[in-house]
Formats: C-alpha cells, sequence, structure tokens
C-alpha cells in the first residue's frame, strides 16, 4: 500500500453514526462519552509466550486471536474505528525467523477470516506499506479490503508494515509529487496524504505491556489524543480492563489545548 495520491472527497469520513453494529452481535447498553476512534499497541506477545515456556510465535498466535473479542466490545459500545498495530517498520530488524513466522501468520489469518469478517458487518483497511510482502499476501490484503468495501459496521484498520515518520514523510513526497505550492500546504490536505485519510483522528490510544512509548504510531494523528496504557499483556486483555480503558476514556475532559470552562460561566 502507498500513501493517498490525492486529497479524499467529503464522502470518504462517514458521519457519525449511533453505533457500529457486528451481525448478530448483542446490543449493550449505552455509555456516554465514547472515543469514536480507538488506536491500540498491541504490547506484550513475546512476553505473554516466554512467560509460558513457549515459542515467541505461539504468543502472536494467541495475540491475533484476541482481536475479535476487542472488536465486539468495542462495537458494542459505539466506537466506529480500531486501529492495530501489528506490526511496525521497526520489527523487520527482529530475528529472520520470527519475521517470517509472523508474516506468515499474517497470511494465515487474511485466508481464515476474510469471510468471517465481512460477515460480521466490518470493514477492513491495510495501513503501511505493502511494498515488502509477498504477492500472495498483497492479494489477500486487496480482497479482504475489496470483500468489505461495503461494509457499514466498524472500520479496523490493520497497520502492518507501518511506521509514522515513514507515512509524514510519503505525504510530503506525494504532496511534492502532486505540485503542491508550499503556502497552500495545509493541515487538512496534509492529512488526505495519510494512510488514515478514510478515518478521523484516533480519540483514545491504550498501550498494552506496560510501556509508556509511542514507538512511531500514528504521529500526526495522535496530536491530541488521550492515553490508557495497562501492565496487561495483549492476550490477556480482558473485557473488564478493555472496559476500563473505554470508561477512563469517558471520565476526561478533552481541552485540545485549550483551559477547562469554568462550571459557573
Amino acid at each position: 500500500m502507498t500513501a493517498h495520491t490525492g486529497p479524499a472527497d467529503s464522502s470518504q469520513f462517514p458521519a457519525a453514526r449511533a453505533g457500529p453494529k457486528i451481525r448478530g452481535q448483542v446490543e449493550s447498553p449505552v455509555h456516554s462519552a465514547v472515543p469514536r476512534h480507538v488506536a491500540i499497541i498491541m504490547d506484550g506477545n513475546g512476553r505473554w509466550a516466554e512467560q509460558r515456556g513457549l515459542p515467541r510465535l505461539s504468543g502472536h498466535r494467541e495475540g491475533v486471536n484476541a482481536i475479535p473479542r476487542v472488536l465486539d466490545v468495542l462495537a458494542g459500545r459505539g466506537v466506529e474505528y480500531l486501529t492495530i498495530y501489528a506490526f511496525s517498520t521497526e520489527n523487520w530488524s527482529r530475528p529472520s525467523s520470527e519475521v517470517e513466522g509472523i508474516v506468515e501468520l499474517l497470511h494465515e489469518t487474511l485466508q481464515r477470516d476474510t469471510d468471517i469478517l465481512n460477515e460480521k458487518n466490518v470493514r477492513v483497511f491495510h495501513i503501511g506499506n505493502a511494498e515488502r510482502l509477498s504477492q500472495d499476501i498483497r492479494k489477500a490484503v486487496e480482497r479482504i479490503q475489496d470483500m468489505t468495501r461495503d461494509n457499514t459496521g466498524i472500520v479496523l484498520n490493520v497497520a502492518f508494515d507501518y511506521g509514522g515518520r515513514q507515512e509524514i514523510l510519503a505525504a510530503v513526497r506525494q504532496l511534492i509529487r502532486d505540485g503542491v505550492p508550499a503556502e497552500d500546504v495545509t493541515e487538512e490536505l496534509f492529512s488526505h496524504r495519510l494512510f488514515t485519510a478514510h478515518c478521523p483522528d484516533p480519540d483514545l490510544i491504550i498501550r498494552t505491556g506496560g510501556e509508556l512509548r509511542i514507538s512511531n504510531f500514528l504521529l500526526w494523528q495522535s496530536a491530541y489524543s488521550e492515553y490508557f496504557h495497562t501492565p496487561t499483556l495483549w492476550p490477556d486483555l480482558d473485557d473488564a480492563e478493555l472496559e476500563r480503558a473505554l470508561d477512563s476514556y469517558g471520565n476526561r475532559q478533552r481541552r485540545f489545548g485549550n483551559i477547562t470552562p469554568d462550571p459557573g460561566e
């Protein structure tokens, strides 16, 4: 995948809707102050496996198995977009056996879950680069995006071979190729050249595994995001901890650089 080559029109940004539905899902009670877009840094798969004396790839496989449950919870709470950080541009430097296993796991998951996600009304996007992926995987990515194109439920962005700095560079280069004069470049125009041009910026970013870094994830888009850090390893993230993250967001007052208004005013 490459960065968007032209400005997105307004039809690419769906109007706010009352809770995307996954087909066959039981509705949850209505909650207030729900984030429209949740992004997750899924950290801790390797440590989860090592704690159990298993190969690291077993942790990655267990991490993949956690995604459908998280989708169900978030869709039930009315979240419209979920972005998961599956594999960074820096992850290619890991041992080749682990990298090859993760890439093969991606291929297996696409082959296994495309029809399931489509049946659940999930719309899927890949964000990141595709040049280093095999032709078979690229075809599988294109298939799931095409098959789910008309779905109206929660949008799932899978960030694979993604890096925030690289995304920004790609957007700058695209603006130059498009011949946009420097004085005409705006935040909106720039945002339309990013991989995430089809969705709003994340309201809430959750990082599992106890680390406090942003790890080159959605650097431009996260300017005003709220963060929730949990020591829970990604495969162990249960519904209660996920609900705690959502409730934490609901109890915050987002100021976007402003000051908290005086209740008496």
